[in-house]
């Protein structure tokens, strides 16, 4: 798995106009699955992210989690995020997983950001055209791989 991490401010994501998901603050997660990627990837990309400190505490050090502040995610699925353009001009994208094995991973992964952290997950609509707009706070921005 990979994913982008952006602390964030308020974020929404959209489907033909209809918001499907939304955050007043915490973190957005643009989630890519590839082939390979288990149950095992999903619940160690889930926990790293639940427990990532980076958050300032009252020392404005960057010393808290998500689940630490209070705050939601915004869970957003991301094929191109395996995107292989070193040749051409058109990226490859046969690294990513195919749609029923990326869905299945990408849903077990809120699964455990929910049941196991009890953090409040909003989505996109899996394989759907979408609008995900944001306020990067810092802007702080991870990259998380799980191997």
């Amino acid at each position: 798995m990979r994913i982008i991490v952006q602390r964030s401010g308020e974020a929404k994501v959209s489907v033909q106009e209809e918001i499907t998901g939304a955050i007043s603050h915490g973190l957005v997660l643009l989630v890519g699955v590839t082939h390979a990627d288990t149950e095992e990837d999903a619940h160690y990309c889930a926990d790293k992210i639940a427990g990532l400190r980076i958050f300032e505490d009252e020392e404005e050090k960057l010393n808290l989690s998500v689940q630490d502040t209070g705050g939601e995610i915004l869970s957003i699925s991301q094929f191109t995020l395996y995107g292989d353009s070193r040749k051409g001009r058109r990226p490859n994208f046969m690294a990513a997983a195919k749609p029923d094995h990326a869905s299945t991973i990408y849903e077990i992964f809120n699964e455990r950001l929910r049941s196991k952290h009890g953090l409040k997950v909003g989505t996109g609509a899996f394989g759907e055209m979408m609008e995900v707009s944001l306020t990067n706070s810092g802007p702080v921005t991870l990259i998380i791989e799980s191997k």
